[in-house]
């Protein structure tokens, strides 16, 4: 299989013919109002993602359409609402390699090891050694750093790609490095090494090595759990090895804000947040994701006058998003 053949989603243009191997994201069938059954799904490559559907498909054929997670697919773009749209001709499930990845998956366009530094550096800026400590007790951790530094943070909501996770960390901390100051009461080292830590169990919840998917730990424990118990373990593992111990309750205070980070208990959180640090990692977690949510889908980079000014039902935001930045137009949109 040779995925570099395909046509790229970001030069998808109407009436283009396109056959490739794309990744699938969320297959699934519907009905028409009519009540016929059709085939829908998300095509993704690493220049983006496209919807496509089958008008006519047998339901009964979805487990095998979608076995791999990836398919050969032929059709035609149509324009839908200003975006494209494939209309499928053909899908057919196919195995890929490691190598193919690089083509059927999206990757972080930043430096990789310039944002590990980075993370690395506000880590060991904290001021309490036992804090640092526990935080060596992770960095040294060579395969779980590894992992990362290159798992997505999501399968598909935000930084949904290759080194995502790593890119979503980063610019907390680096938020909440600039922020800080301005809440002198915060315990800046509380809140540095929980936005480290808040996502980390990511890098067992899902799976990306033949694209993104939930693993079984990820279905039956969670990332929320999984780095709460994963704390538990590291502090332990730090006292032995450095003689600094953090006290019960620091400890304690860092779980919560693992197992809280999701604000509140019908978006996943375990606990409502209920420490000064554990709102303002929360909210500063919820601001990151979807911020970048928005921009994500506004794609002003790829912006032209043939787009629709709105996007279709974002449904993370619950909102269809305005797209234009109106103090910058894109030429031939408006007046």
């Amino acid at each position: 299989m040779n995925a570099q053949t395909h046509l790229k989603i970001r030069e998808l243009k109407a009436g283009a013919f396109v056959e490739g191997v794309y990744s699938l994201v969320n297959p699934q069938t519907a009905a028409t109002r009519g009540g016929k059954c059709y085939f829908k799904v998300l095509l993704r490559d690493a220049s983006g993602e496209a919807a496509a559907r089958k008008w006519t498909f047998d339901e009964a054929m979805l487990p095998e359409v979608s076995r791999t997670g990836y398919a050969h697919v032929s059709g035609r773009v149509e324009m839908y609402n200003g975006q494209a749209q494939i209309i499928l001709d053909h899908i057919e499930a196919v195995e890929v390699t490691a190598t193919d990845l690089v083509a059927l998956l999206p990757a972080t366009t930043k430096d990789i090891d310039l944002m590990y530094q980075a993370v690395c550096t506000l880590l060991q800026s904290m001021n309490d050694a036992g804090m640092r400590a526990l935080a060596d007790a992770y960095l040294t951790d060579v395969a779980m750093m590894e992992a990362f530094r290159h798992a997505p943070a999501a399968t598909n909501v935000h930084h949904a790609w290759i080194g995502g996770l790593l890119e979503h960390t980063h610019q907390l901390m680096q938020l909440a490095d600039r922020m800080l100051p301005l809440y002198p009461q915060l315990n800046r080292d509380i809140v540095l090494l929980s936005l480290f830590l808040h996502d980390l169990g990511k890098t067992v919840e899902l799976e990306w090595e033949k694209g993104f998917n939930y693993t079984m730990d990820g279905q039956l424990i969670g990332h929320l759990v999984r780095g709460a118990i994963w704390l538990q373990l590291k502090a332990a593992m730090a006292a032995r090895e450095s003689g600094i111990r953090l006290s019960p309750e620091t400890v304690t205070v860092l779980q919560h804000v693992l197992i809280s980070h999701h604000g509140a208990l019908e978006h996943g959180a375990a606990k409502i947040p209920s420490t000064p640090e554990a709102i303002f990692v929360a909210m500063l977690d919820n601001l990151e994701a979807k911020t970048t949510i928005a921009l994500h889908a506004v794609a002003r980079d790829r912006l032209h006058p043939g787009n629709a000014e709105f996007t279709e039902r974002v449904w993370s935001l619950d909102a269809r998003m305005y797209r234009p930045d109106p103090l910058h137009p894109v030429q031939g949109t408006h007046g």
